[in-house]
């Protein structure tokens, strides 16, 4: 097993709740994670249907069985027992008792948040991150072709190539989940959504266009987002707050949480096909901001992540609001260090009085200017540089 960043974490809210749920998107690991830290506890497959027959049928005695607790695979396929799991923790003070996960996250949540509000705590385990696979010894050097694996565990631990994988994976989510969310007349037109919206990664979303290419109504695109974002595909980075006086953007950008399947969904299959793709420096920008937000996941913290952007054009890729001060920071995907660079950490400092900035780049050297400006390697944030 490849070591999870997120496992000490796992088990602090194991230790702090009566049940934790591991959401995330599918395939992440979070069987083999649970029943990792967590051996003591009986693993049920509540895929399994003379099991599920059972749960649905008697949630009372199925629980009964499980009086030290359980770990609860796909649980989400049994509502009726969140009620007797209410019941059981309400009268229990030990901690850890259960660990429920489910590769549906939209209908996980849904019951959860209906009778288990305030008695769970929640851990979203993510696909890979560079330090996990530099770890177990399996990070390319190359960023194109890292860009193009990305980052699912079945595409290092099964060594499956991601041409296999990919469609796979697309289609067993739509025939699944989005079938399970929602009555999707027809999921042609929803995969072409999908490919679509990938070509917009690290872009503004501006549902009015996607709705006229797809060729559906704007309600309609944006309940197919939030199925996206409820099932760890698809993020949404709101605009940071602060406006300085300035008219700034108040519309999300878009960022796929793995830009392998990004990669896939626009028909690239190589490195080197993406190193000539004008979308390149966009998921340069996607797979940059996904190590970010997976430092912050496993780590249990607030993902305190922003961008600015004003009407004029200036931009900040990510702002790391750590209030009063922030953290701006600049993501290019060139490896040699151009003053171009520089300009909009520069404005956003004059204008906001804030003093140091951090720019990630796909080149090796180190520098800090004396403008407060660091230049870091992007891989290095791996390390804790930020």
């Amino acid at each position: 097993m490849i070591e999870r960043e997120g496992a000490s974490e796992l088990i602090r809210l194991s230790k702090t709740f009566k049940a934790v749920a591991v959401t995330g998107c599918r395939q992440t690991g979070k069987t083999v994670l649970v029943k990792h830290c967590f051996p003591d506890l009986p693993y049920v497959s509540l895929e399994n249907p003379d099991t599920r027959m059972f749960a649905t049928s008697d949630p009372r005695g199925f629980l009964a069985g499980f009086p030290n607790g359980a770990i609860l695979d796909e649980v989400q396929r049994t509502p009726e027992i969140f009620s007797y799991l209410q019941e059981i923790l309400d009268q229990s003070n030990q901690k850890g008792l259960f660990i429920l996960t489910g590769s549906n996250n939209f209908l996980l949540q849904q019951s959860i948040s209906q009778t288990l509000a305030g008695r769970i705590g929640y851990f979203n385990l993510q696909p890979f991150s560079i330090s996990e696979l530099a770890s177990a010894g399996l990070l390319s050097p190359d960023d194109n072709q890292l860009m193009v694996n990305g980052f699912y565990p079945p595409i290092y631990d099964q060594k499956i190539s991601p041409k296999d994988w990919m469609p796979n994976y697309v289609r067993t989510y739509i025939d699944r989940d989005v079938r399970q969310i929602k009555n999707i007349s027809d999921l042609l037109v929803f995969e072409r959504f999908i490919r679509i919206l990938a070509g917009r990664c690290g872009q503004e979303l501006n549902v009015s266009t996607i709705s006229v290419e797809v060729g559906v109504d704007v309600k309609t695109i944006q309940s197919w987002i939030g199925i996206l974002e409820a099932s760890y595909l698809v993020y949404l980075l709101r605009p940071h707050h602060r406006n300085f006086n300035k008219t700034i953007v108040k519309r999300p950008k878009i960022y796929f949480h793995d830009t392998g399947l990004v990669c896939w969904l626009l028909g690239i299959q190589s490195a080197a096909q993406l190193d000539v793709n004008p979308l390149r420096g966009a998921i340069f920008e996607n797979m940059v901001f996904s190590e970010l937000y997976k430092i912050r996941s496993n780590q249990g913290q607030p993902i305190n992540l922003f961008y600015w952007r004003d009407k004029t054009g200036h931009e900040i890729d990510v702002v790391v609001d750590r209030f009063p001060t922030s953290i701006p920071i600049e993501i290019k995907s060139g490896q040699t260090i151009q003053p171009s660079f520089f300009r909009n950490l520069e404005y956003w400092n004059k204008l906001s009085g804030n003093v140091g900035a951090t720019i990630l780049y796909a080149g090796k050297e180190m520098q800090n200017r004396s403008n407060g400006i660091k230049v870091l390697p992007w891989r290095s944030i791996a390390n804790g540089n930020l």
